[in-house]
């Protein structure tokens, strides 16, 4: 009897260990996911004009920053600033497989029109990107909203391209480790 009892205890030890051993496997391959998801770093970007000019095919941000903003967002924060020769480096294919040309951003414009309460907002697909002397045109495809022909005070919010693109750590373009300018951060501080 005592026999049976300790192989029954045996078997259900060895089960058990069986089971914590398989549940182990899982939550590792589970993390080794969630690192992996979390490494995939999306960057936006921001530029910033005095003026807009538009018409049907292209928006023309007048005397706009010789610096484009980008982020990221959770759960590694990025933020920074390059310069206008490394951001349309972006939309050479030599910045890798998903690069703005390849695949043209949308982006929304955030237009200052004297005399009205709220900012006018137009959501377009941006592509061509062409520095004239102090202003960068892109052609453009309206998605929502109405473009307006001018305006004031410009920002444009471009979404975002990820790695494989050129940005991103590790990459040629921006963030910490790269010749571009860029800070890793988190709640735990930020370290470059």
């Amino acid at each position: 009897m005592m026999t049976k009892r300790k192989c029954m205890a045996a078997v259900a030890l060895v089960a058990v260990v069986s089971l914590i051993s398989s549940l182990s496997l899982a939550e590792t391959k589970e993390t080794k996911e969630t690192k992996a998801e979390k490494e995939k770093i999306q960057l936006m970007f921001v530029q910033t004009a005095e003026d807009l000019k538009a018409d049907d095919k292209t928006l023309r941000l007048v005397n706009v920053g010789q610096q484009t903003l980008y982020f990221s967002d959770r759960p590694v924060r990025i933020a920074g600033h390059i310069t206008m020769p490394a951001y349309l480096d972006e939309w050479k294919a030599g910045a890798g497989p998903d690069n703005f040309a390849n695949d043209p951003p949308n982006a929304t414009l955030s237009v200052y029109e004297g005399g009205k309460a709220e900012n006018t907002l137009a959501v377009v697909e941006i592509s061509h990107p062409v520095v004239e002397g102090k202003d960068l045109v892109y052609h453009y495809k309206l998605i929502e909203g109405a473009m307006p022909k001018a305006g004031g005070a410009t920002a444009l919010f471009i979404d975002w391209i990820g790695p494989g693109g050129g940005v991103g750590p590790g990459f040629h373009g921006v963030g910490a480790g790269t010749r571009g300018v860029g800070l890793y951060g988190g709640y735990g501080g930020i370290r470059r």
